[in-house]
């Protein structure tokens, strides 16, 4: 029996654990990929937006090259931090089920049944892309993650969105060779878009460097071509490969199904104590990025580091008193 189990080995997942054995609580990670799975799956070549300060945790020094981090230096980070900690975590084994029984949980994966006195949530939300469910969309050259340049060079793409990871991506891809064509669906450039890549961008657009459809969506997507609707009518463009940077979402079925209650006022939220983080099932806590929902520019690593503390201060006190 553990006194919690976690579920998602991100930074937040592996912070819970970390305040838990400070606290001297019996913890176990599961995440269905590796340490810090999301964080492996980001664009090869990408730079965080914040400074290598605001990414530490667990007391443990992240020291990088420049003030904000590339990709590669947070996985050897986040490595270091999990063997400093000497973390208990299983890889590669998905959370199928979690069930209350009596005064503790049962937490059924793809390899073993496990019990657990509480739960922690913190599954991100970056595994589900939000499909833009349009003709053509499950074609192979059509994809929702972003890995590198190369394969592009001097082939017609589509990225589609225009916030931060739309931009970025479109940007890297002109500059290693690609023939880039942005669909947005606003009038302008999403204001959130960082303050370093937004004149970019605005000016490739502006001297034609990348071609822009603004006030657009794509209706349809063929082996050839991309069908777009804009505010002069439909306009059909050549076509080689899609990036739909359309953003993602946590996997609300799921969360519905161990019990977790969800609100639509005004997105898709989850229901929980923000003092404690404890949701509406008692002994079940939610941690990290997913406790925004849909609104997945609401939490980060800097600002939701302080869960953990909120969780185990919560169990501390339960456990004290049972």
């Amino acid at each position: 029996m553990y006194d919690l189990i976690i579920i998602g080995a991100g930074p937040i997942g592996m912070t819970c654990a970390i305040e838990a054995k400070r606290a001297g609580l019996d913890a176990l990670i599961i995440d269905k990929g590796m340490l810090v799975n999301t964080l492996f799956h980001f664009p090869t070549n990408m730079t965080f937006f914040s400074t290598s300060l605001l990414l530490e945790i667990g007391d443990v020094p992240f020291v990088s090259h420049d003030e904000k981090p590339t990709r590669r230096e947070s996985l050897e980070y986040y490595r270091r931090v999990y063997e400093s900690w000497k973390l208990n975590a299983h890889f590669y084994e998905e959370v199928l089920d979690v069930k209350k029984e009596s005064q503790h949980f049962k937490v059924s994966t793809t390899k073993e049944t496990y019990h657990s006195k509480a739960v922690v949530v913190a599954t991100g939300f970056y595994d589900l892309p939000v499909m833009m469910n349009v003709p053509g969309e499950e074609l192979p050259k059509v994809m929702h993650y972003y890995d590198e340049p190369h394969p592009y060079v001097d082939q017609k793409v589509a990225v589609i969105g225009s916030a931060n990871s739309a931009c970025d991506v479109a940007l890297e891809l002109w500059h290693k060779g690609a023939d880039v064509t942005m669909i947005i669906r606003e009038a302008v450039i999403n204001d959130r878009v960082k303050y370093w890549i937004k004149p970019n961008i605005e000016n490739r657009i502006k001297e034609g460097s990348i071609k822009a459809y603004f006030n657009s969506r794509v209706s349809s997507i063929t082996e050839k071509t991309l069908e777009i609707i804009t505010p002069d009518g439909p306009v059909s463009i050549l076509n080689d490969f899609v990036f739909a940077m359309t953003g993602y979402q946590p996997n609300f079925a799921w969360l519905e199904k161990i019990g977790i209650e969800l609100t639509n006022q005004p997105d898709t939220e989850l229901v929980y104590n923000p003092e404690t983080h404890e949701t509406n099932v008692p002994g079940i806590f939610v941690a990290g990025v997913v406790c925004g929902g849909m609104c997945t520019n609401k939490f980060f690593i800097e600002n939701a580091r302080d869960h953990a503390e909120k969780i185990i201060r919560k169990l501390k006190l339960a456990y004290a008193k049972a």
